[in-house]
């Protein structure tokens, strides 16, 4: 792909779109200097009809001692112009050899056009000074289409020899002026495939520098995303390996147990350990999926409607921790995103607070419309965060020091990416009084 330059397919466009304009307006040139000419040199030869009856009446009065008669040919071009005297317009009188027996003309004046025998013929007609002898000059209508087609041959004849070495010097004018597009073929087709090194625009031509800045930046967003993926692969690996180590310690102990009490509970912590891991496993493939998808969403959602749905499938794990989960009252608030992606949301928002909410105590869930924002903040009771880690929390695998809760360190990154898609905004800071933790999330109406 990266060769699409050197295929040439864009200097052939160019060559055939150039050479196709240069035909194009030089045809049209000629056919408008062609009829133009052509205009001109009918009323040049309509003239010397008209001059040379003029030269016949003239000496029309030398004709009253001449019999019928032919006059004799004197030029190869003879045959092409006719000539007729007809004493009073009954009598012929003098004609030349190539003229037809019959009137050449029926007007008695001026110019005409006539057929005779299937000859056409262009006349001029006119009385001499006596009006005694009427005088018919001709010319023959194939003769002046035979001089027409000459002076078209003479017009075109240039583009057949011109039009080669214009094709030539075009071609050479167009591969000089996408030898930059060929340099940028090259040089991307030389590349290692992790060399992401943005392109050099400086002596690139003005067009071209826009092609270049979207080439950096498409290289820009590759090495962002490799980075993401070397740093997600990294550390997804290191955090498996804890519980995985975890689960094996934990089957060696029951394997060495003494007595089954000890093994049963090595067993109990194996399990947990499982369970563990494959909570991990799940929110490692939930952040990856939602790392595919676009900065959109689109379809109407109820939000407390969603937050009543996901309340009610983790309530039961809650209450077996001795926390309650507490939605407050309110009216319905829509907003525009992805059911299922808001449920996920949810459901890590409210785990995450349960899981650092002390027993007895309650999880605050808070849907509201303020100030044309829809709203959405959970609210635990735990020991809450420093403010020095707040701004870190949501990165991928952080977890505060001293944290006791068991987790990954994922679930806040996986909000945190669910409303980067929803364009909504993402707040954590300490609960009522201080003590705990809030995370609101704001979405745009």
């Amino acid at each position: 792909m990266i060769k699409i330059f050197e295929h040439g397919s864009l200097k052939n466009r160019l060559l055939a779109l150039a050479i196709s304009t240069v035909v194009v307006v030089w045809i049209a040139a000629t056919a408008f200097t062609y009829f133009d000419a052509r205009e001109e040199f009918d009323e040049i030869l309509d003239a010397h009809l008209a001059q040379s009856a003029t030269l016949l009446s003239a000496q029309a009065h030398d004709l009253d001692e001449i019999e019928t008669e032919h006059a004799p040919l004197l030029h190869k071009y003879s045959l092409r112009v006719a000539f007729q005297v007809w004493e009073d317009g009954r009598v012929l009188r003098l004609h030349s050899a190539n003229a037809p027996a019959q009137a050449l003309a029926e007007q008695e004046q001026g110019f005409s056009d006539t057929v005779i025998a299937g000859q056409r013929w262009r006349v001029f007609s006119t009385w001499d000074d006596a009006h005694r002898n009427l005088i018919h000059v001709a010319e023959r209508g194939e003769a002046r289409d035979e001089l027409a087609r000459d002076i078209a041959g003479n017009l075109l004849e240039p583009l057949w020899f011109s039009l080669p070495l214009l094709a030539l010097l075009l071609w050479i004018a167009v591969a000089h002026g996408l030898r930059p597009l060929v340099k940028i073929g090259d040089e991307l087709a030389q590349r290692a495939p992790d060399n992401l090194a943005a392109l050099d625009a400086g002596a690139a031509p003005r067009e071209v520098t826009p092609l270049i800045g979207r080439l950096n930046d498409l290289f820009a967003r590759i090495e962002s995303s490799m980075q993401k993926e070397r740093r997600f692969t990294a550390d997804a690996a290191h955090e498996l390996r804890t519980p995985i180590a975890g689960i094996k310690a934990q089957a060696q102990v029951a394997r060495g147990a003494a007595d089954a009490e000890e093994r049963i509970r090595a067993l109990d912590n194996a399990i947990l350990g499982c369970d563990r891991a494959a909570h991990l496993i799940e929110q490692l493939l939930t952040l990856a999926r939602i790392d595919t998808l676009g900065d959109e969403a689109s379809q109407p959602c109820r939000l407390r409607t969603l937050a009543a749905e996901v309340i009610a499938a983790i309530a039961p794990a809650a209450l077996s921790q001795q926390v309650r989960l507490e939605l407050a009252e309110g009216e319905e608030v829509p907003v525009r995103g992805d059911p299922p992606l808001l449920r996920i949301l949810l459901r890590n928002l409210i785990d995450n607070a349960v899981k650092h909410t002390p027993a007895g105590t309650a999880v605050q869930i808070n849907i509201a419309q303020v100030e044309g924002e829809s709203s959405l903040s959970v609210t635990d009771n735990g020991p809450g965060i420093a403010q020095a880690e707040l701004a870190r929390v949501s990165e991928r695998f952080y977890r505060p020091v001293g944290t006791q809760a068991s987790g990954s360190g994922l679930g806040l990154s996986i909000v945190k990416r669910i409303a980067e898609i929803h364009g909504a905004s993402l707040q954590l800071a300490p609960g009522k009084d201080g003590n705990g933790l809030r995370v609101t999330v704001g979405f745009k109406s």
